[in-house]
């Protein structure tokens, strides 16, 4: 008996289909479109935020004055820029003070921010209408507008802080120049710069009260917390990184408050109200040393840098946390 094998032959190799040319341009297309809308949007911020950036730190180690200013002749010095600050006690004394005014602004921002959302949220809706409408208004207005309103406050003659002291029987304020003095100049700062930054704060911080879910805090009472408890251990977990969020921006605005500054005070009196921003516009415009201003505000830079890196590292440790 035979066995008939049958022979198997390999089946030819087939190639896949080609895909149609068309829709595949069309795709290609489509996806760049996108990168071509936000192409100026890239560019102007290239042209308007780095390259003003990369021409300061060019120029904070070149030996800039008017001269090369207008011929362009401009030589490299190396840190000697940097050396000459940083050798200088007057600017320790302004680092310090900058410090100083930014530490009191924060603490009081955040502060009344936090007190101001808490009262929000407990408010009925026409009164929370009107709270937030009355923060957005003195958020919207303009810097210089603010600032020429408080100039007028605490005017020595036709301020109607003094005219109101004086009515109420402090006859020592009567004509008192207020930005005479380097520390009534400086808490009037501290106030202008507070009342500006508490509304974006507060509104901030009452949206985040908003997430926090209402069952928490009437378990809290069932167990009897007292309302700081409750606030301590249900609120502010739930609204640290808002919060944490909101202090680090705070902190960088404060830090480089320069428009209140140079429209009331330019810096006085004396040095009283001068902070690093305008201790760089001071050196930079009367000495024509546009190298020590370029390095000032270098220095300046690196110092909020430390700010958000501290802040990024606070924020990577809670989401491995969480």
């Amino acid at each position: 008996m035979t066995v008939v094998r049958e022979r198997t032959t390999p089946r030819p190799l087939t190639r896949p289909p080609r895909r149609p040319r068309g829709p595949v341009r069309r795709a290609t297309a489509s996806g760049a479109w996108p990168y071509l809308l936000v192409a100026p949007a890239v560019l102007g911020m290239l042209y308007l935020l780095v390259y003003p950036l990369g021409r300061a730190v060019l120029i904070s180690f070149q030996d800039f004055g008017l001269r090369q200013l207008i011929l362009g002749d401009a030589h490299f010095t190396g840190f000697d820029n940097y050396t000459t600050l940083l050798s200088d006690p007057r600017f320790w004394t302004v680092v310090r003070r900058t410090f100083l005014f930014m530490a009191v602004d924060v603490v009081l921002i955040m502060g009344l921010s936090t007190l101001v959302a808490l009262m929000v949220e407990r408010l009925g809706r026409a009164w929370r209408t009107a709270v937030l409408s009355a923060l957005v208004l003195t958020w919207a207005m303009p810097v210089v507008a603010a600032t020429t309103v408080f100039q007028w406050l605490f005017h020595s003659e036709f301020g109607i802080v003094n005219h109101t002291l004086t009515g109420l029987g402090f006859s020592s304020f009567e004509g008192y120049p207020w930005l005479a003095h380097g520390p009534a100049a400086f808490a009037i700062l501290v106030t202008l710069v507070v009342w500006q930054s508490v509304p974006f704060a507060a509104i901030t911080l009452y949206s985040a009260l908003t997430t926090v879910p209402a069952e928490l805090y009437e378990a809290a009472r069932i167990d009897g917390a007292s309302w700081p408890r409750i606030f301590r251990s249900v609120t502010l977990p739930i609204v640290r990184p808002i919060f944490m969020l909101v202090l680090s921006l705070e902190v960088i605005w404060t830090f480089k408050a320069f428009v209140q500054i140079w429209v009331m005070t330019r810096g006085g009196p004396g040095d009283a109200t001068t902070i690093l921003p305008v201790y760089a516009v001071q050196t930079a415009l009367s000495g024509q040393r546009y190298d020590l201003g370029s390095a000032a505000s270098m220095i300046t830079v690196l110092l909020m840098s430390g700010v958000l890196v501290a802040y990024f590292r606070q924020m990577f440790r809670q989401e491995g946390e969480l």
